[in-house]
């Protein structure tokens, strides 16, 4: 079973979530028992989203298991969690063991803190291009997913969703992935992609 982890924090974009989870839970529609999502967290009891929905992580970011998949959303509150140092070193620990790390919207700006975009082709929402572009040597792309070598990174909120298709592609095949795509009523779309 592929293990699949959420860093999630207050004030993060619900979609950005949400849309990864239901997708990549969608592999279980197609090979029962293939995937495994969990919500992670810093911070322990619920968390308030960033349009106000309150919801339960699975358990504490610090104690989970193995991940073979790292999802890093976005939101508002990505300002003040990308100075979380605990996150950070998070993030550089768990690039390390997993097999894809993947950023929606301005999750990039994790990866890029924790120098793993240094070199690396990478997106987010369009409204922050800038400010990624800020980060020495990232090449920031206008595309909805882009992957350089074991990370992707995709575009504004609803893109989480493509980008967790490209990952069940990568994990298993791109006819698995439309499988999962027509579970869940949405368009599997070779275009907009850019591989590195």
């Amino acid at each position: 079973m592929i293990q699949a982890g959420i860093l999630v924090f207050p004030d993060v974009e619900e979609l950005d979530f949400v849309g990864p989870f239901e997708t990549l839970s969608a592999a279980n529609a197609v090979k029962p028992g293939s995937m495994d999502v969990k919500i992670l967290a810093f911070q322990d009891g619920p968390i308030k989203a960033a349009n106000g929905l309150r919801f339960l992580p699975d358990g504490g970011a610090d104690l989970c298991p193995q991940l073979d998949v790292l999802i890093l959303p976005g939101g508002q509150g990505r300002r003040i969690a990308v100075r979380d140092k605990r996150v950070i070193n998070f993030v550089k620990e768990r690039y390390e063991q997993v097999r894809f790390l993947g950023t929606v919207c301005t999750g990039a700006f994790f990866a890029a803190e924790a120098g793993l975009l240094q070199g690396r082709a990478a997106t987010t929402h369009h409204g922050y291009f800038e400010e990624l572009d800020a980060y020495p040597g990232v090449k920031v792309m206008e595309k909805k997913v882009v992957k350089d070598g074991r990370i992707l990174t995709a575009g504004g909120v609803s893109s989480g969703i493509d980008l967790s298709l490209w990952i069940l592609a990568l994990l298993f095949d791109r006819d698995f992935a439309a499988e999962a795509a027509g579970y869940i009523e949405y368009p599997f779309r070779p275009d907009g992609f850019f591989e590195k």
